[in-house]
């Protein structure tokens, strides 16, 4: 193949923008960022034509890209998306979409509520997706078809190049090095983590709606635990 690039998955509030960080330092105008409709499941061709027009462009990053990952002649596409906790990704969200200058549904959402009434609002909206297996569904994603939602999530597991944990970011890094340094040898990085949101002390409604989120996030727990096991093996430390 004559070209390998990134394709970033940047999923909301699981540590992209640090992976984005250091993408950019060290592509510079060759890490480029796009959005794309979210309307149905699959917008797959879009973001492959957006590779494929690029051509000086080594680092793709996007929130929006949803289906099966693009394959394009004569490209190598090294996929990486970062998981969280599920709960503690939900946390960050409000505390960031409170604080956050924007006038977002979210935004304007976050800033009328507490934690408990962010989240019921969220769950009452049967497409919402990011207080319920926000996780699983972009995963699951990359695998259409027949199947439950979690069986597909976890093909997609397998799917993609480099699978991270923000808890543990830097192994992440160095996965994606090994896998892009053969045709990028200058590649290097820093640990560094960027729009990070600091914890706040939880209030006693915050426990309260802890059930609830549990309950909506079944899926991405079982997801987070896998994909554990499944850096254990590759590392092979468990």
């Amino acid at each position: 193949m004559s070209r390998t690039v990134i394709l970033h998955y940047h999923l909301f509030k699981n540590a992209g923008t640090s992976l984005d960080q250091i993408l950019k330092q060290n592509f510079g105008p060759r890490w480029v960022t796009r959005e794309f409709p979210m309307s149905s499941d699959n917008n797959t061709a879009q973001v492959a034509e957006w590779i494929r027009s690029d051509t000086n462009a080594v680092a793709f990053s996007t929130h929006t890209a949803l289906g099966p990952i693009p394959q394009i002649e004569g490209v190598r596409i090294i996929t990486v998306m970062l998981l969280r906790d599920p709960i503690d990704r939900i946390r960050s969200a409000y505390r960031f979409e409170r604080k956050q200058n924007a006038d977002t549904w979210g935004a304007e959402l976050a800033k009328q509520h507490d934690l408990e009434g962010y989240v019921r609002a969220r769950l009452e909206r049967p497409k919402d997706r990011q207080c319920r297996n926000f996780q699983t569904h972009r995963l699951a994603t990359l695998v259409p078809g027949g199947g439950s939602e979690l069986d597909r999530a976890r093909k997609g597991l397998n799917r993609l190049s480099v699978v991270g944990l923000v808890e543990a970011f830097d192994d992440a890094v160095a996965a994606l090095t090994e896998q892009i340094r053969p045709t990028h040898p200058d590649f290097t990085w820093n640990s560094v983590r960027a729009n990070r949101t600091a914890p706040a002390p939880m209030a006693a409604e915050d426990i309260r709606i802890d059930s609830v989120l549990h309950e909506a996030n079944r899926d991405d727990e079982v997801i987070l635990t896998e994909a554990r096991a499944l850096l254990n093996i590759h590392q092979g430390t468990g």
